[in-house]
């Protein structure tokens, strides 16, 4: 017997064995009503009259529903509404500007867009055939409570459920198609690894609009796991909802564990959660010392994956083993900073070139309308994950070097940045860095670190060379450094490197994209 595998048997399973159990507890600071916290019941009425509002707007199976928001109970419950409905869900980063917000939505082709009302400005330019804002209007003008929606009419696991578009390393994003088929096998692995079960409390800190909030919100609702949503990432206030909550468990990229780190410093009391909590880490390889002060300071299990939104995301994932808690903390956070061993399912190899080539199950169907770059990124049955890395013979755990494009050739080695990148935030007075390659006259580029100082702290260019000579071969060293008051990131905690290259490159005869 052959059944599809959909969206809908997660929250089909929530609402038959948790109907009366918490679902979501929604952001109370926001500028559209918070929807009341609502049990899975509940949940599941409300996404019955999202689906019913779309009916009745006429919009088909197959058709594009792209939603512009932060984190909110309306952007979770359309995540189910949308493609249980055979529709396609396009959730678009919040941050976007309003040109790159017309390009998502004219190149998915969606025919609606639902924005939030912090968007509702930047996204006025945008055209489609039907445009609401969410809160007020989607409840009163669009949803349709007490009315059955019209049910998908051949449920495929193999149709796209959301398209996904990349962010942080091209200009132009390309839109993921991914699966219903591909979240569903996504979301039973992660759920496996991540030891989640109903007692469970789980606090969105990553964007939802990101892989689908990595697909958290599926297999939570499958587990009936409550789920505890967070507009905006602020240290204070994920140790204040971990405490008023009882979370057990959170994701997103080190930039939200550091600024947790920050916030605990002058914490009142005990941190909450010692001994509780399991955070998941991924989006930019973590240095090993933040991985030992969460574990140390905090008191929380730390955890990292790798993966990329073309592979729904998880491809590899690391835990400490039992046998690593006799090693010194050191040498435990360093295993920890590696990529991890492969997810069940997923098969990796390392080209003859270094790239990272991947097949599994949660690999994309393809790039949305561009079959150039979808023929590029699958060849000969693998995805070309565009990461250089190696595998450890030993234990078949996955190191990532580098992106191939950010990989630093000075006077004909290879320098890989992360590598840099962890020497560097070692130093006691740094609190970020990140690590390019500029034009050089005699070795072609060379390496230059971005630094931000730790609060209070006073540091030199040439105290920063020296300690990264003393701990790697000269030619790995930054030559030259560079005080800032900040490191831009993207909304998932991607640092952009080309456009921090590119002032540098400015008129060179030579580039580094």
């Amino acid at each position: 017997m052959r059944v599809p595998m959909t969206i809908a048997d997660f929250l089909d399973r929530a609402v038959l064995g948790f109907a009366a159990s918490p679902a979501v507890i929604d952001e109370p600071s926001q500028p559209a009503p918070p929807v009341p916290v609502s049990t899975y019941g509940r949940l599941g009425e409300r996404v019955r009259a999202w689906q019913a509002g779309l009916d009745a707007l006429g919009v088909g199976e197959g058709e594009r529903v792209a939603v512009v928001s932060h984190n909110s109970a309306r952007l979770l419950e359309l995540l189910f509404a949308v493609p249980m409905s055979g529709r396609i869900c396009v959730p678009v980063n919040f941050r976007l500007k309003a040109e790159e917000i017309a390009y998502v939505v004219r190149q998915s082709g969606a025919s609606v867009l639902l924005v939030d009302p912090e968007v509702r400005e930047p996204a006025e330019c945008v055209r489609t055939d039907h445009r609401f804002v969410l809160g007020e209007q989607t409840e009163n003008e669009l949803m349709r409570f007490g009315v059955e929606p019209r049910p998908w009419s051949n449920p495929d696991e193999d149709a796209t459920a959301t398209i996904n578009y990349t962010s942080g390393t091209t200009a132009r994003p390309k839109g993921v198609q991914l699966t219903h088929r591909n979240i569903w096998v996504n979301g039973l692995t992660f759920g496996l690894h991540t030891r989640v079960w109903e007692r469970d409390v789980y606090m969105h800190t990553l964007p939802m609009f990101h892989c689908n909030g990595w697909g958290m919100p599926f297999v939570m609702a499958g587990l009936g796991v409550k789920q505890v949503v967070l507009r905006k990432v602020e240290g204070a206030e994920i140790l204040r909802r971990v405490d008023e909550h009882g979370v057990t468990l959170m994701c997103g990229a080190p930039a939200v564990w550091n600024a947790v780190l920050d916030a605990a410093k002058d914490w009142q009391g005990g941190v909450p959660g010692r001994g509780r909590v399991r955070i998941v880490c991924a989006g930019a390889p973590p240095p090993s010392r933040m991985i030992q002060r969460v574990e140390e300071e905090l008191g929380w299990e730390f955890t990292q994956i790798y993966g990329l939104t073309e592979t729904s995301p998880l491809l590899t994932f690391n835990r400490a083993r039992p046998e690593d808690g006799e090693l010194p903390a050191g040498e435990r956070a360093r295993r920890l900073s590696r990529a991890g061993l492969p997810a069940l399912g997923v098969n990796l190899r390392v080209a003859d070139s270094g790239e990272v080539l991947a097949r599994s199950n949660v690999v994309l169907d393809g790039y949305w309308e561009k079959p150039e770059e979808t023929a590029a990124a699958l060849q000969d049955g693998w995805f070309r994950t565009g990461d250089g890395g190696s595998i450890d013979v030993g234990d078949g755990h996955l190191t990532i070097s580098d992106r191939k494009k950010d990989v630093i050739i000075t006077g004909g080695e290879n320098v890989s940045s992360i590598e840099v990148e962890d020497t560097v935030f070692s130093h006691p007075a740094v609190a970020e860095v990140a690590v390019i390659g500029v034009p050089d006259e005699k070795w072609g580029e060379t390496v230059k670190a971005l630094v931000v100082p730790a609060e209070g702290a006073v540091v030199s260019e040439a105290e920063i060379i020296a300690y990264c000579k003393e701990r790697m071969a000269g030619y790995k060293a930054p030559t030259s450094v560079e005080f800032r008051d900040a490191i831009p990131r993207t909304a998932t905690g991607k640092i952009q490197k080309f456009r921090l290259r590119d002032p540098y490159w400015a008129g060179s005869d030579r580039g580094v994209g």
